[in-house]
């Protein structure tokens, strides 16, 4: 009777034991975990830290710009940033951030297309990949989207039919308010907006704020210049060279067509700036982006209009 009460003891003791194991690994396991979460969380934080410097660091030179606007652009004592999206890296002791500005004015502004510039559009559709008829019906479409008629163009859509889809809604009939918006217009996907399979989207080449007909050739992006009726391979190139050479704030005085000069405008000032700021940690390869639009109104003054937190770049 003795031997077999010490036998379940003893099983007693090695299940006790087993248990314990159990719960020593377990704690010790999410003692492990929760300490490379702390890690990751904290490399995050300091990389989003990082990644504002950058965005507070181009407000700032977009104010020191507008002072010294006028000046050599190649002045080392008076230099200023470009607004075309040239990168721009500033490193220090454990990080670095890489920041880009782009100006609103070198971007195609849908609000204010009308029937004869939607041709730069459909133009921007066509570069990246969408088919003519395709490109044809967007337009049309999102001019009747932001027209105050229900008159339909040609390959355009009205309420009647988006009332027709299996979750309706009216055509807007006024201005967008962003450009996710477009989303919402026949013929727009996600892949052709933002872009997908090694194809770029249009979202970065497009603006709601601009205020302009007219796009500054100034700080125009390649694809919008190649969007630009007239403006062939040979003349972008020679535009981009022209800018990159630009000792000042004055015209850029390049050679434009005929059929080109009523879309543009050769500099200009603006006051509506698109923000991309990528921050880096030494030693790691991911970085924290964020993207906000900025828009400059007065000494020392100004406001967000979008900020967007995190973001994928594309580079």
């Amino acid at each position: 009777m003795v031997k077999k009460q010490e036998g379940i003891i003893l099983i007693i003791v090695l299940w006790v034991l087993t248990i314990l194991m159990v719960i020593v690994l377990s704690f010790s396991v999410m003692t492990r975990s929760e300490t490379f979460a702390s890690l990751a969380f904290r490399e995050g934080v300091d990389k989003k830290f990082i990644a504002e410097a950058g965005i507070e660091r181009a407000i700032i030179e977009l104010f020191y710009r507008n002072k010294y606007r006028g000046y050599s652009m190649l002045e080392d004592e008076k230099k200023v940033w470009r607004t075309d999206a040239t990168p721009y890296t500033i490193s220090f002791s454990d990080g670095w951030f890489i920041v880009r500005i782009s100006d609103e004015l070198g971007k195609i502004d849908i609000n204010n297309l009308n029937d004869l510039s939607g041709i730069i559009l459909k133009n921007l559709l066509m570069n990246s990949g969408v088919k003519e008829q395709e490109a044809t019906v967007i337009v049309d479409s999102i001019l009747d989207w932001k027209d105050a008629d229900d008159f339909k163009r040609l390959h355009g859509a009205e309420s009647d039919y988006y009332m027709s889809l299996p979750k309706p809604y009216q055509a807007k009939n006024a201005r967008l308010d962003t450009l996710e918006e477009l989303l919402l217009v026949k013929g727009m996907g996600p892949d052709i907006l933002y872009g997908g399979n090694g194809k770029k989207g249009i979202v970065d080449f497009i603006t709601i704020y601009s205020n302009s007909n007219a796009i500054n050739i100034v700080s125009a992006s390649r694809e919008v210049l190649l969007a630009i009726p007239g403006l062939t391979h040979e003349l972008v190139d020679e535009i981009i060279t022209k800018r990159e050479a630009l000792t000042s704030e004055a015209s850029l005085n390049a050679t434009i067509p005929p059929e080109s000069s009523q879309f543009i405008s050769q500099g200009g000032i603006s006051y509506f700036y698109t923000i991309e700021s990528a921050g880096y940690k030494t030693g790691q390869k991911t970085p924290f982006a964020i993207k906000a639009g900025i828009a400059i109104e007065g000494n020392a003054k100004y406001r967000y209009f979008y900020y967007k937190s995190p973001v994928q770049l594309k580079q």
